[in-house]
């Protein structure tokens, strides 16, 4: 690129935003992108997108100054993300080096080498990677449905009903594991409560977790539609009149036809998952400012690497899901 022109006044302006960019490139970045004229979504998008990439920088003791070819390319394919949504994050770094590349005069941008390599690993990304979460939309079509009367079923089939929007209850609002749901008992769960206790492999690893409001009564409607129908056992969510407990399989089964009949399907790449629920459960608290550890307990983490591992990979995933979002409604947009 070629060098701009330097007069006294706008070599001294061009090394003071260079000073600028090295002291604090989070502030710099935000300079600069309120001229880049972007919509106010857009650029809550690309900001959350910088900030991601500066903090994988410091971790790693460099700067704008020392970034290089290897680094970018490890940041962008250590992103758990689809190959189209990386590749949004290299060219805002593409675009945003070639700004300070610019000021400091020199003419290579380590970004852009990346980009234009199409053997880069950063491309070894399914195009279609799962989503890991719901989005709030899709959760509270869900929840709406879960809430919603039950007809048009009966005998056998109505009670599975009730049993099965209970089940996806609690993987999405209080994120159990399926083994969890399947060995859940009547004495884990009191009715009209805001938690429930999950039993461990060992006593000492019981824990209480946070029921969410909507899962609390989903819950009690189960119960007393269990009560009522009479069924043995004290399995929470048996698979028949005889008690015996529910099958993986079925589990997937019962969750695929509550999506669909929530009208969420038809938009979801990827299947919904019990993992899904579960991490949408996550998805909910951190939204709602809960600390990402206490999270992690009520998850059953052992460590709290582990919650805050799942808390950054919320957070990147609701950055691209806010950036896809503002991408197709731009593209409508411009739609004659």
């Amino acid at each position: 690129m070629a060098s701009p022109p330097h007069s006294s006044g706008i070599g001294d302006l061009f090394d003071r935003e260079r000073e600028d960019w090295l002291r604090d490139p989070a502030i710099a970045f935000d300079a600069w992108l309120a001229t880049q004229q972007f919509r106010a979504s857009s650029a809550q998008v690309y900001r959350a997108q910088w900030g991601l990439f500066l903090d994988w920088l410091h971790a790693r003791r460099k700067t704008l100054a020392t970034v290089d070819r290897r680094a970018i390319a490890d940041f962008v394919a250590g992103l758990s993300i689809r190959k189209p949504q990386r590749a949004r994050y290299l060219r805002l770094i593409e675009r945003v080096l070639d700004h300070v590349r610019y000021i400091e005069t020199a003419s290579t941008n380590p970004a852009r080498f990346i980009a234009q390599d199409g053997e880069a690993g950063w491309r070894n990304a399914r195009d279609n990677e799962p989503t890991g979460f719901l989005s709030t939309t899709e959760r509270a079509m869900l929840v709406a449905h879960l809430a919603s009367p039950v007809s048009g079923v009966s005998g056998a089939q109505r009670w599975r009903e009730y049993r099965d929007r209970a089940l996806v209850a609690v993987f999405l609002g209080v994120g159990l594991k399926t083994g969890e749901a399947i060995a859940l008992t009547l004495r884990n769960i009191s009715p009209n409560t805001a938690w429930l206790t999950v039993d461990g492999d060992h006593p000492g690893l019981s824990r209480h977790t946070r029921v969410l409001p909507f899962a609390v009564t989903v819950l009690d409607t189960w119960l007393d539609v269990r009560a009522t129908v009479g069924l043995p056992g004290t399995l929470v969510f048996p698979a028949s009149s005889s008690g015996r407990p529910m099958h993986k399989a079925t589990m997937l089964r019962s969750i695929d036809t509550l999506i669909d009949a929530a009208g969420i399907a038809a938009s979801r790449e990827a299947r919904a998952s019990p993992q899904t629920l579960r991490n949408s459960f996550a998805a909910d608290l951190f939204e709602s400012g809960v600390d990402p550890e206490l999270v992690g307990e009520w998850l059953g983490f052992v460590q709290p690497v582990s919650a805050h591992r799942l808390h950054r990979a919320w957070a990147t995933w609701r950055s691209q899901y806010i950036a896809d979002q503002t991408a197709d409604g731009e593209s409508k947009s411009a739609e004659p």
